[in-house]
């Protein structure tokens, strides 16, 4: 039996190569931390999570000195009881943005460790039922675009062969919004989906004011339109719209999930793989949201949802922001719109480690030795 015998602890910071800002803030910053473990057959797995902005030095401490350590000796093909013990050993701190992020980098790097040596992709090693998904862009949707930005930046997407576009919303006046949305709608017709994202800026009058113009307009869904703690809220809004409305990516356990499927708050599902703590919990919510009926559209980090989204059945999207460009050898395989998860065991993710280490803040290892 193998057990793993030492964790190295990196991370970088991704800076956007292009400006976003949304309803509620302005991403300069993505930290992101990363994870590589090891065996004692003297095999790898590299897993990651991330940040907007703030808050990756906490995620690495929590790594470097309760998460990795626990993890030595361990056998490294028990990712279930790996998870659930690490839940439990941080559970002063869970559920909890910080705790989840953490696990998460473990958890893809122990799947990323053992489907390589099993010699299988992680979309078949999880339940390969598609080839492909299709993609949206969200690069060219950004709050600060002008109308006409918004018109030209669409356009261009559906030129390159996108689906959809997501147009960020939360503009002072709904009207403002609905001016925004036409012109896009208009440019681009009716065969080409035009998501919208809200945020959280809405309160819950305001977000029905909003879904009743969105649905004048053929949107394919109203994400986070109001605090992601509010289920109530949210019951209230999916009464009054038409337009299903999306959520999760500010959500970080299975049962926060299950509470907004129970109580009928949501028709799309946005689980994102960092946020719920790794790939083990995001397939559970994922085939939760199968039994309720929902779709699964997650948010963020292409390059990792990519074997996630072809592993299960009711993934419907995948959401393109490049995020890893700057640090692989060779970029997401995109074919007439629709992104190709890689043949490659393991995660698939050509990783440039020389362009990773010269753009390192933190490197950490903790090892038997240690």
């Amino acid at each position: 039996m193998a057990k793993i015998t030492r964790v190295e602890i990196k991370m970088i910071d991704l800076v956007p190569k292009v400006k976003r800002i949304d309803a509620i803030q302005s991403f300069v910053s993505q930290e992101t931390p990363i994870v590589i473990v090891h065996d004692s057959d003297g095999a790898r797995g590299v897993g990651y999570t991330y940040t907007i902005g703030t808050g990756g030095p906490s995620v690495v401490a929590l790594l470097e000195k309760t998460l990795a350590p626990a993890l030595l000796g361990k056998d490294p093909e028990r990712i279930e009881q790996i998870w659930r013990d690490l839940l439990y050993l941080t559970h002063a701190t869970a559920v909890g943005a910080i705790t989840s992020l953490a696990l998460a980098a473990i958890d893809t790097a122990l799947w990323d460790l053992n489907c390589r040596k099993k010699q299988l992709p992680v979309w078949k090693a999880a339940g390969g039922a598609k080839d492909r998904m299709r993609l949206y862009t969200t690069e060219g949707g950004w709050l600060h675009y002008s109308t006409s930005e918004l018109v030209e930046n669409a356009l261009a997407a559906k030129e390159a062969g996108f689906k959809g576009s997501k147009i960020k919303i939360g503009s002072d006046l709904i009207a403002q919004d609905q001016a925004r949305l036409k012109a896009v709608r208009d440019a681009v017709g009716d065969a080409y989906e035009i998501m919208t994202d809200g945020n959280q800026s809405f309160c819950l009058s305001e977000a029905i004011r909003c879904a009743r113009m969105l649905q004048e307009l053929n949107i394919a869904w109203f994400e986070e339109p109001i605090k992601a703690d509010d289920i109530s809220a949210h019951v209230e809004l999916a009464r009054h719209s038409d337009v299903p409305i999306a959520v999760g990516e500010s959500m970080y356990s299975i049962s926060q999930f299950k509470d907004y499927m129970q109580a009928g708050a949501a028709s799309i599902i946005q689980v994102d793989v960092a946020r719920i703590g790794g790939i083990t919990p995001w397939l559970k919510t994922a085939h939760m949201a199968e039994a309720f009926n929902i779709a699964v559209c997650p948010h963020f980090l292409m390059e990792l949802h990519l074997p996630l989204v072809c592993a299960v059945p009711n993934a419907t999207w995948l959401e393109h922001i490049p995020q890893l460009d700057g640090v692989t050898g060779s970029g997401m395989k995109v074919v007439d719109g629709h992104a190709i998860p890689s043949q490659d065991p393991g995660l698939g993710i050509d990783w440039d480690w020389e362009k990773i280490s010269s753009m390192e803040i933190v490197s950490h290892h903790v090892s038997e030795a240690a």
